[in-house]
């Protein structure tokens, strides 16, 4: 077990403690718990917007619930979907059309849709998925 000096994270190598291993993942639970404050939130259900569920055969992720809240957010929920939302040959340029009512709004979705796009890729970097 590693303590990091830097924002008090604490980070424990489990090679040998799996999710049926309850002795090891108990001795874990009762060392945190003596030198730190600690709260058991039992199994993890959903996480940064990623829905987890387990089983005695592995868990199962997914973003479905992520992806809904940002199409229900901008107003998109029964929208039909399409290859390509645009020509790309299209040359945006800049003082052409109207600005945005709120570019922040246009940013945290920007920002959401890159988080959705990547976090499958950092999850499974070996994998294809596409």
């Amino acid at each position: 077990m590693t303590r990091s000096e830097a924002n008090h994270s604490v980070f424990y190598r489990h090679s040998s403690a799996t999710g049926s291993d309850h002795h090891d993942i108990s001795q874990v639970k009762q060392h945190l718990c003596q030198h730190f404050q600690t709260k058991d939130l039992g199994k993890i259900r959903y996480f940064l917007g990623i829905k987890v569920a387990q089983s005695n055969t592995g868990i199962v992720i997914s973003q479905r619930k992520y992806a809904l809240d940002i199409l229900e957010e901008i107003g998109l929920m029964n929208s039909k979907s399409v290859d390509t939302l645009m020509d790309p040959n299209v040359k945006l340029l800049p003082n052409q059309g109207e600005p945005l009512a709120d570019p922040k709004k246009c940013m945290r979705l920007v920002g959401k849709l890159n988080y959705i796009s990547l976090l499958l890729v950092l999850i499974f970097p070996l994998q294809s998925v596409w």
